[in-house]
């Protein structure tokens, strides 16, 4: 059996479930969202638990059942306490500024970026170089995340762009000649 797939999903209290076929309903203090299944699998809940099984042993109902219940989870997690992606711009002059539920980015291109917010997700920039996606649909607020880093890339060579906090950027090398970029004679 699945490792991901059978370990229970605890219902946190203020969360409801609702459980229809092909269907995953959940609503909560954040909100509501609806998470589609494949029919062969069912979704019982037993209490406050929630548990995911399927039908047979099939290569195609293993591969189905861990990530069934993992799109579960994310949606009874979103409702409950939601997700944020942490960004940070890295360069000489590169800031970001909200305007409504727009996000303005300087970073080093000769006009001013505008990256509108999709419906459900929340920018936040707590100080000019860093910004904050929140929202209640994981999948959501990661691609808007990756499409904001999506607008300045982390450079290979000084490592200038958006980039998710932590995340680690190898620079290349660059020029490094003893004959100052002449050429050899």
């Amino acid at each position: 059996m699945s490792r991901i797939g059978k370990q229970l999903i605890a219902l946190p209290s203020g969360v409801t479930a609702t459980i229809e076929p092909g269907l995953f309903k959940v609503k909560g203090p954040r909100g509501e969202l609806t998470v589609p299944h494949n029919r062969d699998l069912s979704v019982a809940q037993n209490g406050s638990d929630l548990e995911v099984t399927r039908p047979s042993n099939e290569q195609r109902h293993k591969a189905l059942h861990g990530l069934t219940r993992s799109l579960i989870a994310n949606a009874v997690q979103g409702v409950s306490s939601g997700f944020v992606i942490n960004l940070e711009l890295k360069g000489v002059g590169y800031r970001a500024k909200l305007t409504g539920t727009s996000l303005e980015l300087t970073i080093g291109y000769s006009h001013l970026v505008v990256v509108d917010a999709p419906a459900g997700i929340k920018f936040e920039v707590p100080d000019p170089t860093h910004i904050n996606v929140s929202g209640n649909d994981k999948e959501l607020v990661g691609q808007t995340a990756a499409n904001v880093r999506k607008v300045r890339k982390p450079d290979a060579y000084h490592g200038k762009g958006v980039r998710f906090v932590g995340e680690k950027i190898t620079l290349k090398a660059g020029k490094s000649g003893a004959g100052g970029g002449k050429g050899k004679k």
